[in-house]
């Protein structure tokens, strides 16, 4: 989201005296605000569509006009203009609204396009318009927020001053059991890279932490060395940076880029190359060239390398090749310990009885306990209190059962099949009919959010279905009972019955 990280400049032309009904926010409160808004975005868009589509953009003007704020965002073309405004200005909308307390739209402009909008702007210098000259959203640099990835990746270079202030670095990574083999890897590869574990592969469900790690082993070997030239990006803009060279035949300053400049490199989500020919094929020498002169190589991934399906075996071996970790969902003590060290870093009180509370229910996604905190300060800011233990269980009792409920697979199932009207058989097949999908979908969704059982175990109670299925269907139904009217109405009845 553009060269300066961490970056917001609020240049005010208010009118000498504006409105009294008019608006008014300080120009120090827009970084919380962005920051708030995009972690919202977070519950409601996947990380991968959330890194393709909103981290590109970058927020250039705000104004006051016809009772609302006017939040101009510039896309890095035409094609993710268009792409935003039709799939995701609403959401924008609703999350900048909500944080703001204030009703927000957003316009979606192209790098040309805006030139336009703030020509215009500086000629009618509308009142109460807020000139945001920058505006970066990135993990890197800003509190709580989303690792940025961009078609074309900027080097890792955060000022020494910031970095070791930033989110996404190894002291303020909660380490526990699940995580503990996969932050000592880390840490060791980020005090001496391209000597030991390389490449290091750490793979986990969503939302456990492997982009904080792929960020941290960024943030020291900065630290320790700021003239290295380190490079993060995800799977997906390298496959798409790759497609943009092709196009316009720059092949030769993509292998240029990837094979010598960078000392460390660090890839987001590796799994996304599996069965891209092209890529694969650039990938590999780009590897072996890495490799060859001792450069650090850093991946992860949703599964461990030899259940990525589609991938090249020569690309598997290689990924084998250093070191493989995984981390595990968190144990309640270590989501209470994520939960308060979240809550200090936000400097928000939050009291024992709450985490305690949220970490119970919330098991297999750290990015869901930190969502959930945030909707909590939002609400408590907006009402003026503080966050307490029915605050809690009013936001959460559309998604959490009763504290007193014992949840098996076997209830869960029963509950699903009771719904639904389906047999057990039905509910435990492969038919596709949308029903019955939809039924089995929920069902798997609702066991792995209440019970301890990873995806491998869930599938041998649907048939013994490969742990990916499940995967898919959690992923699916943790965006579609927030969006979705049908599907949220058949967990809240089904909740209801647990």
């Amino acid at each position: 989201m553009g060269e300066t990280k961490n970056t917001l400049i609020l240049e005010s032309s208010r009118a000498q005296n504006p409105s009294e009904n008019s608006p008014l926010i300080d120009s120090a409160e827009w970084p919380n605000l962005w920051t708030s808004a995009y972690h919202l975005l977070e519950q409601s868009v996947v990380p991968n569509q959330l890194k393709t589509w909103i981290d590109p953009l970058e927020l250039i003007e705000s104004e006051s006009k016809n009772e609302e704020f006017v939040i101009h965002f510039r896309a890095p073309n035409d094609f993710i203009a268009n792409w935003v405004r039709d799939h995701y200005q609403d959401k924008l909308n609703v999350a900048l609204t909500q944080v703001a307390g204030h009703p927000c739209s957003v316009d979606i402009q192209s790098n040309n396009e805006t030139e336009g909008v703030k020509t215009a702007a500086a000629k009618e210098s509308p009142e109460h318009s807020f000139s945001l000259n920058h505006l970066s959203a990135t993990a890197s640099s800003r509190s709580g927020g989303s690792p940025s990835s961009h078609s074309v990746m900027p080097e890792f270079s955060l000022p020494p001053s910031t970095t070791i202030d930033s989110r996404y670095v190894f002291e303020n990574f909660v380490v526990g059991p699940s995580n503990q083999f996969a932050h000592a890897s880390a840490v060791a590869v980020a005090e001496r890279p391209g000597n030991q574990y390389n490449p290091l592969f750490i793979y986990s469900p969503p939302g456990l932490g492997k982009t904080h790690l792929l960020y941290a082993i960024g943030n020291l070997i900065l630290k320790k060395n700021p003239n290295k030239k380190v490079a993060y990006l995800s799977a997906e803009a390298f496959v798409n940076e790759l497609i943009e060279s092709i196009q316009h035949h720059r092949m030769s300053e993509f292998r240029e880029k990837y094979r010598s400049r960078y000392e460390v490199l660090l890839i987001d989500d590796i799994q996304f190359i599996a069965g891209r020919v092209k890529t694969e094929e650039e990938f590999f020498h780009t590897f072996n060239a890495l490799h060859s002169l001792k450069r650090q190589i850093v991946l992860t991934s949703d599964r461990p390398p030899k259940e990525i399906k589609n991938l090249e075996d020569r690309i598997r071996t290689r990924f084998e090749w250093g070191l493989v970790a995984d981390i595990q969902p968190p144990e309640i003590e270590t989501r209470i310990a994520i939960l308060k060290a979240k809550a200090e870093w936000e400097d928000i009180y939050l009291p024992d009885e709450v985490a305690t509370f949220l970490a119970t229910h919330v098991k297999s996604s750290v990015r869901e306990l930190e969502g959930i905190l945030v909707r909590l300060q939002a609400q408590a800011s907006l009402s003026g209190s503080e966050i307490s233990l029915e605050m809690a269980k009013t936001e959460l009792h559309l998604s959490i059962p009763e504290e007193s409920a014992q949840l098996t697979v076997e209830a869960i199932q029963n509950a699903v099949i009771k719904h639904f009207n389906i047999s057990n058989q039905e509910l435990r097949s492969s038919t596709r009919t949308k029903n019955i999908a939809m039924a089995r979908q929920i069902a798997m969704f609702l066991i792995r959010r209440y019970t301890q059982l990873g995806f491998k175990e869930i599938g041998q109670y649907f048939g013994g279905k490969d742990h990916t299925t499940i995967i898919h269907a959690y992923k699916k139904m943790s965006l579609l009972a927030e969006t979705d009217e049908e599907i949220k109405k058949h967990v809240l009845g089904i909740q209801s019955q647990l």
